[in-house]
């Protein structure tokens, strides 16, 4: 970029899961223990073969890539740290050529050891996890890997038994909030107090899947601000409606309607309204069937028809996975409610 240019600073064009990736190990949000745990290992220089496993975006592969950079100056990143993620074709071949080859050189740095980065590592294949048991075993001296999952149970036992394992799980409302505040305000965003619960509910304490709403809804809209202005009126705020809309989610407000519909009116009366909505606004009707049982926990059933109902549930949902008509289970879910009905009155006259 030339001097006396207005183009603006090449990260500033970043996806922002990116341009907002922690750094260091306390810029991590979460999972206090494993982040102390993994600091004394590198503090006293004995960091084990680490295998990293949860659901997606719950820093798993910032806590790695954290660590490296404690471990290593920039100058020695590159020859020291190995990264081979999903789109790496991760066979048998590449565990016998590349990563060998990496793990068998020795490091000119003789106090360190190399660190090698298996991302989604449950994609591999068996004879592959096979062959990387010898070598884990054989080049322990030389080099330290780190195997990072979302399914532990596609890692065969072998390598999980070389292996320290911690698990991510999701984030919690008080772990993603500091860092979402944190990316609103350098984003100059006015999102209120609801936009924000909206959003970490959308996330399901996923942090990748937040950061991506945001900016996605932010594009959206325009809502960005200029932080030397105070002339904000309503139209810069993004709302929970913002959000939803965005990601296609249907309204919580339309899934309490839609809830209330099938529990109160006759089954076509309830089947028209649905229909309408659905048709009207967009809505998948797998969105609709998971929203609905999310909104029915905090309905206290009895447990005869409760099991009637997830029962019932996974069954449209398996034949909607299957590609069946919508219409038709649309109707299926309303007549499962109308039964439901009558098991509860029958349960109130025993």
């Amino acid at each position: 970029m030339t001097a006396g240019t207005d183009e603006k600073p090449y990260h500033v064009n970043l996806p922002w899961v990116e341009k907002y990736r922690p750094q260091t190990l306390d810029e991590l949000i979460s999972h206090d223990e494993i982040i102390s745990t993994i600091k004394t290992f590198i503090n006293v220089g004995k960091l084990p073969h680490l295998l990293f496993y949860g659901p997606p975006g719950t820093g798993k592969t910032s806590t790695i890539l954290a660590c490296a950079k404690q471990l290593y100056s920039p100058k020695e990143f590159s020859s020291m740290v190995l990264e081979l993620n999903a789109s790496d074709d991760r066979g048998i071949g590449i565990v016998r050529g590349q990563i060998l080859n990496f793990a068998s050189t020795r490091t000119i740095f003789k106090s360190k050891f190399k660190l090698i980065i298996l991302d989604e590592a449950d994609a591999m294949t068996g004879d592959a996890q096979n062959a990387l048991r010898r070598v884990i075993e054989k080049y322990t001296e030389n080099v330290r890997f780190c195997i990072i999952c979302n399914y532990l149970g596609k890692i065969i036992p072998a390598l999980q038994s070389r292996c320290t394992r911690f698990r991510f799980g999701p984030l919690k409302t008080k772990q993603i909030l500091p860092r979402l505040d944190y990316v609103i305000e350098q984003e100059n965003l006015i999102v209120n107090d609801e936009g924000k619960q909206a959003l970490i509910r959308l996330g399901e304490g996923d942090m990748r899947k937040v950061l991506n709403i945001l900016q996605s809804t932010a594009l959206a809209y325009t809502i960005s601000v200029d932080p030397t202005t105070t002339d904000g009126n309503d139209s810069t705020v993004l709302t929970p409606e913002h959000f939803y809309l965005c990601t296609g989610a249907p309204l919580p407000a339309d899934i309490e309607s839609v809830a209330k519909w099938m529990l109160t009116l006759d089954i076509t009366s309830a089947f028209n309204r649905i229909y309408q909505l659905k048709t009207s606004k967009g809505i998948a009707l797998a969105d609709i069937l998971t929203e609905v049982h999310k909104y029915l926990e905090r309905i206290d059933f009895p447990p005869t028809v409760r099991i009637h109902l997830l029962r019932e549930f996974a069954e449209i949902e398996y034949r909607l996975a299957i590609g069946t008509s919508e219409k038709l289970q649309l109707a299926s879910l309303v007549s499962v409610f109308y039964t439901a009905r009558n098991l509860v009155k029958d349960n109130m006259d025993e």
